[in-house]
């Protein structure tokens, strides 16, 4: 279900939170009360994937929406409920919680939550484009995901239409088969992976170059629709869209344009820059991006096509105004994306001053392959891991260097960290949870310890987290 969210609601929101206030009832009702104020159930939906039902599963509001979103100033309270048949545990991406609220076990704070148990939180929000999903095994790749959207007070009064949209990756086989698939693949004829590496077990080739997915998947899909049936959202002429874009793909980069239209980036994973025009977005697994598109005068129609890197399948959304047709439109683009890269790290600057010199040097190398298919952080996995360790105030300057055939997105927990420099070059240190780490390159990120506890640190390619690549930032 997507949030399009228009102006006159929002200011219907801010005027009910002044009315509250002048009643004498608290915004933050979690300081006040023991009741929690949201409520979400982990639970099965049945989508619609081209004329095929498929049950995934969600993250439910009492009205039957998936995701939540937050008011300026309104604490992250909410009781997780869990309507699933199994145990599962919810991370809150974006978002800086205590550590034994991050939504993980591996950290050790927590367990698991079992079939028709619950669980509570109770911190602060940070603004922004966020989203929430499973932490535990593979239930990820089942679209356990919804956005989560944390207002600011210049959202109140910005004078556009807000519409969230998030990315999937869909696969009618189970999630253990594929990975069973991909790690079963020791002795198979594995060419480059430029046009998908599998598809239900064989394999094919593709022209040399990076290694691009390694799951072959039986849609895409953007508000959980492909492009045979697209959502389409009314808009006004002259009207102004904030697109609030969530890659929450298990296994695929996107790299998204407005067929033709210009997009100005506003935040990239929450966090606000300066607006910059932009004709094609690189939206690696995790990472999220906001976008103002300002709609044609005389009407008409504009696209949002996510498109598979290193291929030409796409999907995507609609922007239409009052009487525009719309016509079909293919899921094939002219030509293959490019890779998802670090591009916006180098011509995005961030809303604000930089952190001061690194305290602490830390370098760490990604590894692994298609055969055997496993994926580690110097040369170990999660099992024999060595954590980085830091002190509160450290700022760390961490490097990753990749010495692997494919990308990683890697994804601190608990952290935002700056962007300072790429194979040894110095960038103007944007702010970000989740950064790309091309094959053969080196990315450097500045991390300011000021959230203490047990951290995960992991690429956000699902299978390569499953499979080794996965570490922990320890405070001592």
């Amino acid at each position: 279900m997507s949030m399009n969210i228009t102006r006159r609601r929002l200011l219907g929101a801010a005027g009910a939170a002044v009315a509250l206030a002048a009643a004498g009832r608290s915004l933050l009702p979690s300081a006040y009360a023991d009741t929690p104020r949201h409520h979400l159930s982990a639970a099965s939906r049945v989508i619609d994937i081209r004329g095929r039902a498929a049950t995934v599963w969600g993250l439910r509001r009492p009205d039957g929406g998936n995701g939540l979103e937050l008011m300026p100033g309104e604490r992250f309270h909410l009781a997780l409920h869990n309507r699933m048949e199994e145990p599962t545990i919810i991370h809150w991406h974006g978002l800086t919680p205590p550590s034994d609220q991050d939504g993980v076990t591996d950290t050790g704070y927590v367990g698991l939550i079992p079939p028709d148990g619950q669980a509570v939180y109770d911190f602060a929000a940070r603004p922004g484009t966020h989203w929430m999903h499973s932490h535990a095994g593979l239930q990820e790749q089942q679209l356990l995901a919804a956005p989560l959207i944390v207002r600011s007070a210049a959202d109140l009064v910005a004078d556009h239409q807000e519409v969230v949209v998030m990315l999937h990756d869909f696969s009618f086989r189970a999630p253990d088969e594929i990975l069973a698939g991909l790690t079963g693949m020791a002795g198979m004829d594995h060419g480059a992976q430029g046009h998908g590496a599998m598809n239900h077990g064989t394999m094919r080739h593709a022209p040399a170059g990076p290694d691009l997915n390694d799951v072959e998947y039986d849609a895409f899909l953007a508000e959980d629709r492909t492009l045979d049936d697209p959502l389409v959202v009314r808009t006004e002429r002259r009207g102004r869209v904030r697109l609030r874009v969530i890659n929450a793909a298990a296994a695929t980069a996107f790299r998204l344009d407005l067929g033709g239209h210009i997009a100005r980036v506003v935040a990239v994973d929450g966090n606000a820059v300066p607006a910059q025009e932009v004709a094609d977005v690189p939206l690696a697994q995790g990472q999220r991006v906001d976008l103002l598109v300002d709609m044609p005068a005389q009407g008409g129609v504009v696209p949002l096509f996510a498109t598979r890197e290193g291929d030409t399948i796409r999907t995507g959304i609609l922007l239409a105004t009052p009487g525009a047709v719309v016509a079909r439109l293919s899921d094939r683009a002219a030509q293959p994306a490019a890779p998802v890269d670090a591009m916006l790290e180098r011509i995005l600057v961030p809303a604000d001053a930089p952190v001061g010199p690194p305290t602490r040097q830390v370098e760490m190398v990604l590894e692994g392959g298609m055969m055997p298919y496993r994926w580690t952080i110097d040369g170990r996995s999660w099992a024999d891991r060595r954590p980085v360790q830091a002190r509160a105030g450290d700022v760390l300057a961490m490097t990753m260097v990749n010495r692997s055939g494919m990308a990683h997105p890697m994804h601190l927990h608990g952290h935002h960290f700056r962007v300072t420099a790429i194979d040894g070059r110095p960038v103007s240190g944007l702010l970000r949870d989740t950064v790309q780490v091309v094959p053969g390159s080196a990315v450097t990120i500045a991390v300011t310890a000021d959230n203490p506890g047990r951290w995960l640190f992991h690429c956000h390619s699902l299978y390569h987290m499953a499979t080794g690549m996965m570490t922990e930032l320890v405070y001592v």
